[in-house]
C-alpha cells in the first residue's frame, strides 16, 4: 500500500497559523446503506435540533475558524459554506443528511457531531502526495453533485492531477463510491489540534463497526 503524505502551504499558515489535521488511511468495505448507522445517525439529528438554533451554528469552535480563514483568504462563508456547517443547518431546519452510501454517511456523521469539514477520498485514485493550498481564479474543481465550483481563495487539497478537496466540497475524480476499498479521510482543525484525537477516535469506532476497517495508518 502506498503512503500517501500531505504538506501544508505557507498561504493556509499564513491565514491560519494554529491549523492541524488528522488523516486516517485504511481498508475499508463500504456499502450502499447501513440500518443500524442510520439509527445512530436519526438520533443523534434528533438529539443535534432539540440542543442547537440555527443562529449558533457559525458559532460552534471548527464551524466559526474554518469560516475565519474563509474571510482572511477572501471568501464569502455565507455563499460558500463550509460543509461542516452546511449539514447542521440541514439537521436545524428538519431536512436531514443525504443517505449517500456508508462511508459517506458516517464521515458526514463525524461533520455534524464534531463541526469539523472533513475530506472523504478514494485513495487509490490519488495521484501522488497531496499539498494543502489555495485556489486560483479558474482553477478547474468539479465538485461532487454540484458540477463546477468557483474554488479562488478556498483551501484545497492538490495531488498532481489537481485539486480533490475543500472544505465546501471535494472533487468528482477521487470520491468515494460503491467500490472503494481504500480510504483517506482529513479532518481539518483551522481551529487547532483541540478535539482532532477524538474526532479520529470516533470516526475509527464508527469504520471498524459499519465498514469493516482495517489496516489503519493515522497521520498528521
Amino acid at each position: 500500500m502506498r503512503n500517501i503524505e500531505i504538506t501544508i502551504s505557507e498561504e493556509i499558515l499564513a491565514a491560519c497559523p494554529v491549523f492541524r489535521f488528522a488523516a486516517i488511511e485504511c481498508e475499508v468495505k463500504n456499502s450502499l446503506h447501513s440500518n443500524e448507522l442510520w439509527q445512530e445517525i436519526d438520533s443523534f439529528c434528533a438529539y443535534f435540533a432539540a440542543k442547537h438554533k440555527i443562529e449558533d451554528i457559525n458559532k460552534r469552535p471548527a464551524i466559526f475558524a474554518t469560516r475565519q480563514t474563509y474571510k482572511k483568504l477572501g471568501k464569502a462563508p455565507n455563499r460558500y459554506r463550509p460543509s461542516a456547517e452546511a449539514l447542521c443547518r440541514r439537521i436545524i431546519r428538519g431536512l436531514g443528511l443525504y443517505q449517500i452510501d456508508t462511508l459517506v454517511d458516517i464521515i458526514n456523521l463525524v461533520s455534524l457531531k464534531t463541526g469539523y469539514s472533513i475530506g472523504g477520498f478514494d485513495a487509490d485514485k490519488i495521484q501522488g502526495d497531496l499539498v494543502l493550498g489555495v485556489g486560483n481564479e479558474n482553477e478547474p474543481f468539479e465538485a461532487i453533485g454540484r458540477g463546477l465550483l468557483n474554488i479562488e481563495g478556498l483551501p484545497v487539497y492538490r495531488d498532481d492531477v489537481g485539486g480533490i478537496g475543500t472544505p465546501t466540497s471535494d472533487e468528482e475524480r477521487t470520491k468515494i463510491t460503491a467500490d472503494t476499498s481504500r480510504l483517506l479521510m482529513i479532518i481539518n482543525g483551522y481551529s487547532g489540534k483541540e478535539g482532532l484525537k477524538e474526532g479520529v477516535d470516533y470516526s475509527v469506532e464508527l469504520l471498524k463497526k459499519f465498514a469493516k476497517a482495517s489496516d489503519f495508518r493515522f497521520f498528521g
